[in-house]
């Protein structure tokens, strides 16, 4: 069996350290070849002296310099390289087969479209690759003629879900009616609306279920995490959106279904735990150890679903919206909404000024054909433009 070369964009993250510790215990299978990061210069440097890639990546010269010190001090041979160009450096040039695409925003684009183009197997587990420009990514891995396997846990139990034979080519043949997106809630599902006005970022990111990032932790308080999977799905599975659905499910056992013509519902259940679809993607179609306690449904007290209640989450009805919409609009949402975000991580916004932002965002940008990835990447930059603004005549 031949072992899988695996580049990890954005190992430093839940994902990326997720993913080293399914492949830490399958040394037979894969080698590390390169490792990203943006500025967590030591835990990097952990990472390489561990795994030994042939190449590293930050995202400056002065974190660059830092881990090549800490790396030559431990006789390390991998080479630093640092800047957006050496994310695709670290797809191209380090031997790798298989993709780890793992870097939150849009940042992880570029590297993610040259992944699909060189036809690697790319493990997705970036949202904003295909939000922002998912016909051209889904032209990319077609023209690369690689392998594209979602990470997200929704989208990778609803691979699960579907025939082998749809993923290839979705067929109206094959039964496939609808595909049900579930979701924890996050941590304010039952907290009365006007206490919202209240949260604070630590409360957004204190996630029930999941161990996660800070930005997407509040993109699970809000479900913009969710619309964004909206969107993802609508690329990924061929399914019109009438026939792509959310429910609430608080246990976070199941992690999504699929629901066929003669009344099937196919579902997927798990512990929620990242490296269950990680180690799917990297060993695919075999299955191996993840790492992850069995699920016992005998412990299971009940299993509940609900619609979501949108005046709860405003931010699940405008990713529909800009979805519905098409074009430039989903990449409006996701840059006005990463702006948002980080503006109530870091700046104090108050946490019901987050659909605010991006709901003037969207009304002010007016919707373009996404045909290239320099118009994608121009019109995420005028969004997060004009997310400042209105976040500045917020404050003021």
């Amino acid at each position: 069996m031949a072992i899988k070369q695996v580049a990890i964009l954005g190992s430093t993250g839940s994902i990326g350290v997720n993913t080293l510790d399914v492949i830490r215990a399958h040394p037979e299978r894969f080698k590390v070849v390169a490792l990203t990061a943006s500025k967590q210069v030591d835990r990097l440097a952990q990472q390489c002296i561990e795994f030994k890639p042939a190449i590293a990546v930050l995202a400056d010269a002065d974190g660059a310099a830092r881990l090549e010190k800490l790396l030559r001090e431990q006789k390390i041979n991998t080479q630093v390289l640092y800047g957006p160009q050496a994310l695709v450096t670290a797809v191209t040039d380090s031997g790798c087969d298989t993709v780890m695409a793992a870097i939150v925003g849009a940042a992880g684009l570029v590297p993610t479209l040259a992944a699909a183009k060189a036809g690697k197997r790319v493990l997705l587990a970036n949202k904003e690759a295909l939000v922002m420009s998912g016909n051209l990514f889904m032209q990319a891995m077609k023209q690369g003629g690689g392998e594209l396997l979602p990470i997200d846990s929704e989208h990778n139990a609803i691979f699960q879900c579907l025939p082998n034979q749809y993923t290839k080519a979705p067929s109206p043949g094959l039964g496939v009616e609808e595909l049900w997106l579930t979701a924890s809630g996050g941590p304010f599902r039952n907290t009365p609306l006007d206490q919202l006005g209240g949260i604070t970022p630590e409360q957004a990111c204190a996630h029930p279920n999941w161990v996660m990032g800070r930005k997407i932790s509040v993109d699970s308080a809000t479900m913009m995490n969710k619309g964004l999977e909206v969107i993802e799905a609508f690329w990924l599975f061929g399914m019109s959106l009438e026939k792509i659905k959310v429910l609430i499910h608080p246990q976070s056992v199941v992690h999504s279904m699929v629901r066929y013509r003669d009344g099937s519902v196919i579902a997927q259940l798990g512990q929620p735990d990242m490296r269950t679809p990680i180690a799917y993607g990297l060993a695919w179609p075999e299955r191996i150890d993840a790492g992850v306690a069995p699920l016992s449904l005998t412990q299971l007290a009940a299993l509940s679903f609900n619609e979501p209640d949108l005046a709860r989450f405003p931010c699940l009805s405008l990713a529909f919206a800009a979805a519905k919409v098409g074009g430039t609009a989903p990449t409006v949402l996701n840059a006005a909404n990463e702006i948002a975000v980080a503006a109530f991580l870091d700046e104090g916004m108050p946490y019901l000024q987050i659909p605010k932002v991006v709901e003037k965002t969207l009304s002010a940008i007016p919707v373009a054909d996404a045909g290239s990835i320099e118009s994608i990447l121009e019109i995420d930059a005028q969004a997060r433009t004009v997310a400042r603004d209105f976040i500045k005549t917020f404050n003021s």
